[in-house]
């Protein structure tokens, strides 16, 4: 069972400038938005499913607000009363499909491929320390700190909600730092977000 049921997965893409660059990319002027269906939505411990013929598939640990309260046309300095709570996230991303599409519905949109932890409310976490790890087995392959985003979290949120409403539940991924890298089946991911928590999932091969 999904431990968020949002109406809609908003995602931030290259907000990270080291993660825009390992990927030959350039940080956009503004926040690059893209939607995961809520059908992508994974709870801890269940598999992520390496799909059969789509090549690379990534892991792209990231930090997640939950919303709280109905959010359209939101200011920068009200953003974050608008967040219920925060959850680590899993972008998993069908790599090979990304650039081959050059938009990235079907990349981001598989079943399986958005793991989200349990949310931790908001009131509890210190927003001032967030970093987010990701670990395949055990060994470290992301971090990075709310400091190295491109576009600050209240800005992310003011944004998205100046082209479409947030309703309560919904599920903003904010981005991911460098280090993305493959998954394979066997492997084990863990996306950890400091004071918040730890989501992880086993990786197998889809079986038809």
């Amino acid at each position: 069972m999904a431990v968020v049921t949002p109406t809609k997965i908003v995602c931030v893409g290259r907000n990270y400038a080291k993660h825009a660059a390992e990927l030959g990319n350039d940080v956009p002027a503004e926040p690059l938005i893209f939607l995961k269906p809520p059908s992508a939505v994974l709870a801890p411990g269940a598999p992520i499913v390496l799909p059969r013929g789509v090549g690379r598939v990534d892991f792209e640990g990231e930090i997640g607000l939950v919303i709280g309260r109905r959010a359209r046309h939101v200011s920068v300095d009200d953003a974050w009363d608008h967040v219920a709570a925060l959850a680590p996230v899993n972008d998993v991303t069908a790599r090979d499909l990304q650039r081959a599409d050059g938009q990235w519905t079907r990349a981001k949109g598989f079943d399986t491929f958005c793991p989200v932890g349990v949310p931790a409310p908001v009131s509890a976490v210190d927003l001032g320390a967030l970093a987010v790890s990701t670990r395949v087995n055990g060994e470290l392959r992301q971090h990075g700190s709310i400091d190295e985003m491109a576009f600050s979290i209240p800005v992310v949120i003011a944004h998205i909600s100046r082209i479409m409403t947030l309703e309560p539940g919904d599920l903003i991924a904010t981005g991911t730092p460098e280090g993305i890298g493959p998954l394979e089946a066997g492997d084990e991911v863990s996306v950890e977000v400091a004071g918040v928590g730890t989501v992880t999932n086993p990786v197998v091969e889809e079986v038809m």
